[in-house]
């Protein structure tokens, strides 16, 4: 095993705020407890969530790195005294923080061995969306098969992870989208009602299309969508919100349309669930569509690559909601 350095780079956010910029730092390298896994990180893939961080709007939970990143995939390079099994294996999951640098702590519970084939850079890109997908689509949500989903955002990470997993599972997919490019990406991925919300209201056309309404909708913007959600949704039906990215008041909001359809609005988040949370939210993923990711029956839709010094692009990029799927961080 090769000898493992004190100091590392890691990229770092300046004056955190709307003015925030980034630049690549010296960082001590951290020192894996006896949960956690240190991996030489390959790859970091890049979230919303990075761009919430340095404005200020999401911090780190506790203890956590300050360094932006919530999923790598790399090489283990020293592990606790239970967890040796790992040292050499390539790995890729959640991070609480840390990812955008050379090394990141990893709770070894978290921890999914790379499939075979699997590109590190595709491998960054699987854990955070995935996980979260399966967590509002099954843990939250308890999607069945013939069931309807309504997925926002849905050329987005999570939203192309999603319809991926709502497909297998047998849902019928009905996705939004701001561009009929993203909307043909969607449709490739499994979903068959496409609402291009740019040209169109899109709960006039999905009432429309499904009058008996909607079971369940995934919901990253928030804001004024919850009340034009509701009348969508059918008897005991579910909207899980997992951003804001529209706001975090709702306006004109009628609690009786909510009452009339037994209806439930959820908020949900990942990153500060508890290390148990996370670790059984891996094996139920790995359980239920472990074979499926490493046979690429599912799989993440990896749009572009850039290297750490190149995370300022990156992030300007995702900012533009022009990319359909994921971009990642390689070192």
């Amino acid at each position: 095993m090769a000898t493992i350095p004190s100091t590392m780079q890691a990229i770092a956010v300046v004056n955190a705020g709307k003015d925030s910029t980034l630049r690549v730092e010296q960082r001590p390298v951290p020192q894996p407890s006896a949960e956690q896994l240190l991996v030489k990180v390959a790859a970091a893939g890049i979230n919303r969530a990075d761009l919430m961080q340095r404005r200020g709007l999401y911090p780190p939970p506790a203890g956590d790195s300050d360094i932006l990143g919530l999923e790598v995939a790399g090489i283990v390079v020293a592990a606790g005294p239970q967890h040796k099994s790992w040292l050499g294996k390539a790995v890729f999951g959640l991070v609480p923080g840390g990812g955008y640098a050379e090394y990141a702590l990893l709770n070894a519970g978290h921890a999914m061995a790379v499939p075979a084939g699997y590109s590190m850079a595709e491998a960054a890109a699987c854990a955070e969306v995935f996980l979260t997908a399966y967590q509002l689509l099954f843990s939250i949500g308890a999607l069945q098969s013939g069931q309807k989903v309504l997925i926002h955002a849905g050329a987005s990470g999570v939203g192309t992870a999603a319809i991926q997993l709502a497909k297998a599972a047998g849902a019928v997919i009905a996705v939004t989208a701001s561009s009929d490019d993203k909307l043909a990406a969607c449709k490739a991925l499994g979903a068959e009602v496409l609402l291009n919300y740019t040209t169109a209201a899109f709960e006039q056309e999905l009432a429309a299309q499904w009058p008996d309404g909607v079971n369940l909708i995934l919901d990253p913007v928030a804001g004024e969508y919850i009340s034009r959600e509701i009348p969508l949704l059918a008897m005991d039906g579910k909207i899980v919100l997992y951003a804001m990215m529209g706001g975090r008041e709702i306006p004109q909001l009628d609690l009786s349309m909510l009452f009339k359809r037994r209806g439930q609005l959820i908020c949900s988040t990942l990153r500060n669930r508890s290390n148990k949370y996370k670790t059984a939210l891996t094996q139920a993923f790995c359980n239920a569509f472990g074979q499926a990711l490493a046979h690429r029956q599912i799989a993440p839709v990896l749009q572009q690559q850039f290297k750490l010094h190149q995370a300022e692009q990156a992030h300007q990029l995702m900012a533009s909601n022009q990319t359909v799927g994921k971009l990642v961080l390689t070192l």
